[in-house]
């Protein structure tokens, strides 16, 4: 989400009616690659480039094709296979060995289905989104869908509707939903008859993380600069009294730890931190009454082993699948010691816990890095 955000600041800054621009967006992996699907690069006429498709590989050949794209004012698909050791082939030599498909679109200000305007209704939602792009189409269509396309997921009778031509449209419903499902982008083909033929993207968009830490000590504020420089929406409550007046300006949210709430959905991770044992106890019990995914306390385990022993002699009632969304001691083991290498370790234990990932070393895991 940093990078769309990113990408989008920067668009809005352009004078669009002197400055072309496209976006190039990763829409198919096979193999190894850098980067994976849905990762994006706004490119500018003027040769600058906002974002990433690759390790840095493919970025300048992109740029010609997106510059060759706005003049012809189309969209284009480009593949480069690096799979093969042929001289010829863009990203030889680097070892990546993947086929990596970029479909590269001009954008148009005017046009209603510029996909950064479609953007822009996704990075502030809470929810998750799905958008659909149309990446080759083959067949006797209606005007309502076209290479390039890209739209938002409402309902089925929407995609109905839109597929209407098309034999049998539900096959593109059931992978939808599957990509629902799973939280997993995917690229598919359809070959309804020897004339109506379409390739998709579709791409699951969650919500941004959001990092919400109780805490008012100085540790505090490399967490909330590190949280910040992944991207994430980072919200801080404390005793507004004790924090230094920089915590405004790098957390998104501040809010008092006596009158303030925060909301609580299936992409929050509370960290306890106010190395106060009545405070955390406290934050942990309206932890659990709101159900919060992620719950990670720091401080020993011993500690922790108290305040839930605690709980039960006052028999405050919380289910025992709650606590398995409890991190205590919070954060991976890799020897941190500073407050910066510990946001680090637990920044990484959130990003793992969400991904459904173990957080050990990638030399030991016996799959490859990405799932196919």
């Amino acid at each position: 989400m940093k990078e769309i955000n990113e990408i989008l600041k920067a668009y809005q800054k352009i004078d669009s009616g002197k400055t072309k621009a496209a976006l190039a967006t990763v829409i198919h992996v096979e193999g190894s690659s850098y980067r994976r699907m849905g990762a994006r690069m706004l490119v500018l006429e003027s040769g600058q480039w906002i974002g990433g498709i690759s390790g840095g590989c493919l970025e300048g050949d992109a740029l010609l094709k997106a510059k060759q794209a706005m003049v012809q004012n189309k969209p284009r698909i480009v593949t480069y296979d690096t799979r093969e050791e042929d001289a010829h082939q863009i990203g030889i030599g680097l070892g990546c060995n993947g086929l990596i498909q970029v479909l590269i679109s001009p954008l148009l200000p005017d046009d209603e289905r510029n996909p950064l305007e479609i953007f822009k209704n996704c990075v502030e939602s809470r929810i998750e989104n799905l958008l659909l792009t149309v990446t080759s189409l083959r067949g006797d269509l209606n005007e309502k869908i076209a290479v390039g396309d890209m739209f938002r997921f409402e309902n089925d009778e929407q995609i109905l509707t839109k597929l209407q031509n098309f034999d049998n449209a539900y096959t593109i419903l059931e992978d939808i939903h599957s990509v629902i499902k799973n939280r997993k982008s995917a690229f598919q083909n359809y070959s309804f008859s020897e004339e109506n033929q379409l390739s998709v993207f579709i791409e699951y968009l969650p919500p941004n993380m959001h990092l919400v830490l109780y805490g008012s000590n100085y540790d505090i504020y490399p967490f909330a600069r590190i949280g910040k420089e992944v991207g994430w929406k980072v919200s801080v409550v404390a005793a507004l009294k004790k924090l230094d007046k920089s915590v405004f300006s790098i957390a998104n949210r501040v809010v008092s730890n006596k009158t303030g709430s925060i909301e609580v959905d299936e992409n929050t991770a509370l960290i306890l931190m106010a190395h106060d044992y009545k405070t955390d106890y406290n934050n942990l019990k309206k932890a659990l009454i709101a159900k919060a995914f992620y719950i990670g306390v720091l401080g020993p385990k011993k500690r922790f082993e108290k305040m839930i022993n605690q709980m039960r002699a006052e028999n405050f009632e919380f289910e025992a699948a709650q606590l398995s969304k409890i991190h205590a001691p919070v954060g991976l083991d890799i020897g941190a010691t500073t407050p910066e290498e510990i946001a680090i370790s637990i920044i990484a234990e959130i990003r793992a816990f969400f991904a459904k990932r173990e957080g050990g070393f990638l030399r030991l895991r016996d799959k490859p890095i990405h799932d196919s």
